[in-house]
């Protein structure tokens, strides 16, 4: 399994991970859920009208990190904004609960996937394995 399915799969198991941005000097973090893989890039999905894609327009360094089972995985890099149609539409078939508030075509939906980033998965138990997310 590559590091970024190895990734994929963490995040999709946690069900939950948290994003972090920065704000000025002031990080902001908050839970998201999203995961997709496309064209061999991990993408991940919010709305343009929230803080976190104007944050990410400012300075699109982000981290995330997820636990589960006792272990933990941080993605650290850069994303980058992929406004395909198609893309879209995988997210949203992947996961149509988000349909009551995203639409392909409804000028919000933004999918953002890391460009470059590095992968850490750490435990009490282990020493952290570290890796590119796109080897």
């Amino acid at each position: 399994m590559t590091t970024l399915e190895k990734t994929a799969v963490f995040l999709e198991e946690a069900q939950t991970y948290y994003l972090a941005t920065v704000e000025g000097d002031q990080p902001r973090v908050r839970p998201f859920g999203t995961v997709l893989i496309w064209e061999g890039k991990l993408f991940l999905q919010t709305g343009k009208c929230k803080p976190v894609s104007r944050q990410l327009a400012q300075n699109p360094k982000a981290e995330l990190c997820a636990f589960s089972g006792g272990q933990w995985v941080r993605v650290a890099g850069t994303l980058a904004e992929d406004p395909r149609r198609e893309i879209k539409t995988a997210m949203l078939d992947k996961m149509p609960q988000l349909r009551g508030m995203y639409g392909e075509d409804d000028g919000n939906m933004q999918m953002l996937y890391f460009t470059q980033a590095e992968v850490t998965f750490s435990s009490f138990t282990a020493p952290p394995e570290t890796a590119p997310l796109y080897e």
